[in-house]
């Protein structure tokens, strides 16, 4: 039976989402999508003073301690298992987990990335999304229910000149998610979501000005939201595109 994540439109039940990387563009735009509708948001990032100003504007909001903020590097794994512990504690098992957080290199060919460069890409959008899955997927498996949407990209499906080690992480963001796919239990589902082309300061980094040219994360985020609300167990394996 598939058990959808949630309503249409974001109206009937109430979710909890987890949203790693909430500090800007993507992740930042779904926290707030998904807090105005009505939603449980569980947000971490790097950047305090950009989780302040997030805390800010949930502030504004009708029950603002729904929500629950944090200052977490993805990189740990001690900080993740900080934040399940912390997650369980205060929220209990979330019913999606957004695996958002993601970095990309400056243009530049692969011998002309730094290693420190290399190893930051691999460290956030790899290990970090693994992190989160090491200590998540078992309470989750445990309930029987969750479902688990991992950012990739155009550039986890196709590959592009200069950003080599963005495309690699994103590749290996796809194998991944078919892999995991295939160890969950029923109830427990994972997908692959490429957001498509967002003017996020990310894409100015590849792009420079043309990035202008590309929808606000505030416009995607409608868009995305409604999309993993009514995800369901039998997107399990799935790579999907907003």
């Amino acid at each position: 039976m598939a058990i959808p994540a949630g309503r249409k439109g974001g109206g009937g039940m109430s979710r909890t989402v987890l949203i790693t990387g909430v500090s800007r563009g993507l992740g930042r735009a779904l926290a707030l999508e998904m807090a105005k509708r009505g939603h449980t948001v569980i947000g971490c990032a790097r950047s305090q003073d950009r989780i302040a100003s997030l805390q800010a504007e949930f502030s504004q909001q009708e029950d603002p301690s729904k929500h629950l903020l944090m200052d977490i590097d993805i990189r740990s794994d001690s900080n993740i298992e900080e934040l399940a512990r912390l997650v369980m504690e205060k929220k209990g098992v979330p019913d999606i987990i957004v695996n958002n957080a993601g970095t990309i290199n400056k243009n530049n060919k692969i011998w002309q990335v730094p290693a420190e460069e290399f190893d930051s890409v691999i460290d956030t959008n790899i290990k970090g999304t693994a992190n989160v899955l090491r200590h998540f997927l078992p309470p989750m498996i445990e309930k029987k229910q969750g479902i688990i949407v991992n950012i990739s990209s155009g550039w986890g499906r196709s590959a592009a000149a200069e950003v080599a080690p963005y495309c690699a992480s994103k590749w290996a963001i796809e194998g991944l998610t078919r892999s995991v796919a295939k160890e969950l239990p029923l109830g427990v589902a994972i997908v692959a979501l490429s957001p498509g082309v967002v003017n996020t300061e990310m894409l100015a980094s590849c792009f420079g000005s043309s990035a202008s040219l590309y929808q606000t994360p505030e416009a995607w985020a409608p868009k995305a939201a409604m999309m993993i609300l009514n995800l369901t167990t039998e997107d399990n394996g799935a790579s999907l595109t907003v």
